[in-house]
């Protein structure tokens, strides 16, 4: 079973698989934004990974962060799964925001369905 730490919060045990945005919301009690539903298009469920970060990441990913000038800043939450043991630091949540909600609730999957690449150095 993988275990997500989150800076400042806390470290629990996930279920294999869980996408990060959910395990840091669900299991982790953070409120994390999400505000396009988690899809890869808006950027607020960033994280920077304190350890175990992948050296992958999704084609989507890749390319909205290119477009939007934030590579090699941070990564999106939405489009990891758990499979291994990491430790993140939320960097845009709720309360901070002063937004009215997270956004969409993420759906099980990633979405768009992820296509690996290899992170650029």
């Amino acid at each position: 079973m993988p275990r997500v730490e989150v800076d400042g919060v806390g470290a629990f045990d996930v279920e294999e698989g869980k996408r990060l945005v959910l395990a840091i919301e669900e299991d982790a009690g953070v409120d994390i934004l999400h505000r396009c539903g988690s899809y890869a298009r808006c950027t607020t469920c960033r994280v920077e990974y304190l350890e175990g970060e992948r050296d992958q990441m999704t084609r989507a990913e890749l390319e909205v962060l290119e477009k939007r000038d934030f590579l090699g800043q941070f990564r999106l939450s939405c489009q990891d799964v758990c499979d291994r043991d990491v430790k993140v630091k939320v960097l845009m949540t709720v309360s901070e925001s002063g937004m009215d909600g997270p956004g969409p609730h993420p759906e099980a999957e990633i979405t768009p369905p992820p296509e690996w690449v290899d992170k650029p150095a």
